[in-house]
């Protein structure tokens, strides 16, 4: 259940700190992440969003490599809205193993924890205009663009939209 043909999901630990670190003091792979400032994250800051006692609103996963366990990325399950069967889904994949379908492997395990070990309806998630890659994975998994908020995100002088995307549980096809 908690594995694709490329990658485990597995909690996150100590461990896995120092690389998420190195991940977080990377701008580019910030700005694909959120809209804050790009600014480097310490590993208290880490610890305390991955390694806090989880709750009935979240879940975190560290992405573990099948072949050899390295940590290839983290995802997470957050904002759940039990009464309504809803999460808001977060993706990274470490700027190293990215395009080696790793994230598209990573998200079908995700997804199919969200869908058939929590019985979520809905997965849902926000990508900004400017990350082809990411727009291009989760529409080939079948996540369903539903709205835009547009102009939301303001880089290097230019407006970009943040694009939301859905998936419903009879629509996703393991």
């Amino acid at each position: 259940m908690l594995k694709g043909r490329l990658v485990r999901l597995a909690a996150v630990g100590e461990a896995d700190l120092p690389a998420m670190v190195a991940w977080h003091a990377d701008g580019d792979f910030l700005r694909q992440l959120d809209a804050a400032a790009a600014y480097p994250r310490s590993e208290t800051q880490l610890r305390e969003r991955f390694l806090a006692p989880p709750g009935r609103e979240s879940y975190f996963f560290a992405l573990r490599a099948l072949d050899d366990s390295r940590l290839v990325g983290y995802a997470g399950l957050v904002g759940i809205l039990w009464n309504q069967g809803t999460a808001w889904l977060e993706l990274a994949i470490a700027p190293a193993e990215q395009g080696k379908g790793e994230g598209q492997d990573a998200l079908g395990a995700v997804l199919d924890f969200a869908f058939g070990e929590l019985n979520l309806r809905r997965v849902q998630l926000t990508v900004f205009g400017y990350n082809a890659r990411a727009i291009a994975l989760y529409e080939k998994v079948g996540f369903q663009r539903e709205g835009s908020f547009r102009e939301f995100l303001l880089r290097d002088g230019r407006a970009h939209d943040m694009l939301l995307y859905g998936m419903l549980r009879r629509e996703w096809a393991p």
